[in-house]
């Protein structure tokens, strides 16, 4: 190693118990002979893990201090660990519930931070205000479009950030008393009553099963100046459906222009957390930092949702041993024993996850991916558990069951009553998720550099050592603020975030 003060190892070994690192930069046997006293024996790519001592074949292969996996054959030090020598497999883990589950220190009240915001009747604050066009079923969904696109091509309303069509592949052909209803029920009504949103229209097509008198009574709904319905078959077809949609929306355009900013604190901002495109980086920078900004909003009175089942599996025990209570902890467990069988059912396995891209990026296993997945929900007590699409009510951190797939994931987070998202991506995921601003995190500034009109925060600052996961944490919870106070994100900017309502399908289509 070269004595210097200045010099920064090409590997990241994050706990003392690792038998495995993460590459920093590119390692080449023939350039670097010798790094940190362990001889590179192949290539590693950057965000790859390099062995640092012996590891047998069919022993535990450790990151984070926690099992990511078992080797499938003899790895020496100096070994790449990826595809081709580590598995997942099955072992015991501790829950210990409850036994971290340590109040936060909640910031005094005089001392909590603030945002520019909309107060709205239910008492929940927005950070956008949208008028929504919501299909009941995909027969309407051409017609929802188009309604949305005539304002798309005007100038924009005072006080209206604009018309969003949030359109689906489903709505009929289900049944009524299963599961699968339950959730596009409740994600329907969920942006119907999102705090972002100041005014909708519902667009059916009259004959479908999704019925949209049904789904008002069931949740609680009524009709008003700024929740009107219609369907194609009752107005007289498309055209017709199009332009009394037009004039419904028009309509509604100066009571909800009429809606104006002002302070609000911050325990009214509920944080959709996602990661999507995740790479060997993703725990170690962008996730980490995401967590340390989340437990600053938990402080300052602010809800978080972590989601994702899939990819908390193998990670679920840090989870229930800050759970606030049995109950909550228990409630995970279910939910990952659903996913279980819900996997097995339809011949897959959870270890389908990871994707190419995260394996490309370093990510060998769902136990690794996982791993780093939950340092998103940093160190809070975990408050709740809840359904996909459930409104949140729990302030704190809380857990939503979502798949793995992130804008079905989003989706249920924002019907839950998420009003601004923080997206950690790899490899460069670039989601919008209209009416929620959505914040593209970078976990690697090679990324960020190339996809920078895209990427909203560069956090591989900790990669390089030029920053700490506080101080960027701290970064990032000022661009929060100063997102859910008007600042546009990236995709905003480049007016995307119209296509990624993706309510979770489940059971028979008929």
């Amino acid at each position: 190693m070269p004595d210097t003060a200045n010099y920064v190892s090409p590997l990241i070994r994050l706990n003392a118990a690792d038998n495995v690192a993460v590459a920093r930069e590119r390692i080449d046997p023939a350039e670097m002979p010798d790094v940190d006293g362990v001889r590179p024996r192949a290539k590693i790519p950057r965000g790859h893990k390099m062995a640092l001592a012996p590891i047998e074949r069919g022993q535990p292969v450790t990151k984070y201090g926690q099992t990511i996996g078992f080797a499938t054959a003899d790895i020496a030090p100096g070994d790449h660990v990826h595809t081709q020598n580590l598995t997942v497999g099955e072992f015991t883990r501790d829950y210990a519930m409850c036994v971290d589950a340590t109040p936060p220190a909640m910031v005094a009240e005089a001392e909590r931070a603030t945002f520019l915001g909309y107060r709205r009747p239910d008492r929940r604050f927005g950070t956008r205000n949208y008028i929504a066009i919501i299909s009941s079923v995909n027969c309407s969904a051409t017609v929802s479009k188009a309604v949305a696109q005539h304002f798309a091509t005007r100038a924009p309303f005072p006080g209206v950030d604009g018309v969003i069509a949030l359109t689906h592949g489903g709505g009929c052909a289900f049944n009524t008393k299963a599961e699968g209803y339950d959730y596009l029920a409740r994600t329907i009504s969920g942006y119907a009553t999102h705090p972002n949103v100041g005014g909708v229209l519902m667009i059916g097509l009259g004959c479908e099963t999704n019925q949209i008198p049904a789904l008002l009574q069931r949740e609680g709904l009524a009709e008003s100046d700024r929740l009107r319905s219609m369907t194609i078959q009752t107005v007289g077809g498309t055209r017709r459906t199009v332009e009394a949609g037009i004039r419904a929306v028009e309509e509604m355009m100066p009571l909800v222009g009429a809606a104006r900013r002002e302070p609000l604190p911050a325990s009214g901002l509920t944080l959709a957390l996602e990661c999507g495109g995740s790479d060997g980086y993703s725990g170690i920078s962008a996730n980490p930092g995401l967590g340390f900004a989340a437990d600053l909003l938990v402080r300052h009175g602010g809800t978080v949702i972590l989601s994702e089942t899939p990819e908390i599996y193998g990670a679920e025990h840090l989870l229930t041993r800050r759970a606030a209570s049995p109950e909550v902890a228990q409630k995970l467990l279910e939910r990952i024993e659903w996913w279980r069988d819900y996997t097995t059912r339809n011949n897959a396995e959870m270890d389908n996850n990871p994707s190419h891209g995260n394996k490309a990026g370093g990510l060998t296993t769902i136990l690794e991916k996982s791993l780093g997945a939950v340092a998103k929900g940093g160190m809070s007590r975990l408050n709740a558990v809840y359904e996909y699409a459930e409104k949140v009510t729990e302030h704190g951190l809380v857990f939503m069951d979502t798949p793995g797939y992130d804008p079905v994931a989003v989706t249920g987070q924002v019907a839950g009553g998420a009003n601004l998202i923080a997206f950690t991506t790899g490899r460069g995921s670039v989601s919008g998720f209209k009416p929620a601003p959505s914040l593209k995190l970078a976990s690697n500034s090679e990324m960020y550099r190339h996809m920078a009109e895209d990427m909203d925060m560069d956090c591989g600052t900790v990669v390089t050592g030029a920053e700490t996961i506080e101080e960027l944490g701290e970064r990032l919870f000022q661009l929060m603020l100063d997102t859910a106070s008007g600042q546009p994100t990236r995709s905003e900017e480049l007016g995307y975030g119209d296509n990624e309502f993706v309510p979770w399908q489940v059971g028979a289509i008929m």
